[in-house]
């Protein structure tokens, strides 16, 4: 397995490769198909960036646990900002 700065590059080296993924979909697609593929590239970045720069991979599971916590609260906040937004009647 690759430990040390070789692991840093690739993970870097993947996240270039999303990068230029986002700016082809935002380029190629357009409406809901653009915004479902930046948005999934987004979550897959943030997944890196948490296992491996953030040392998630490496923690126990209790941490594991209130990490996807944290990241179910943020879901259900942005889902009912959504549903306020969604439900007023100035459009």
């Amino acid at each position: 397995m690759m430990t040390g700065i070789g692991r840093l590059i690739l993970i870097w080296a993947a996240l270039l490769v999303l990068l230029a993924a986002t700016v082809a979909a935002s380029a190629v697609l357009h409406g809901a198909a653009s915004l479902t593929a930046s948005l999934l590239i987004a979550a897959i970045k943030a997944g890196l960036i948490f296992w491996f720069f953030m040392h998630l991979g490496e923690e126990a599971g209790l941490v594991r646990v209130m990490a996807l916590g944290a990241i179910a609260w943020l879901g259900i906040l942005f889902a009912l900002s959504g549903a306020d937004y969604a439900t007023r009647g100035w459009w």
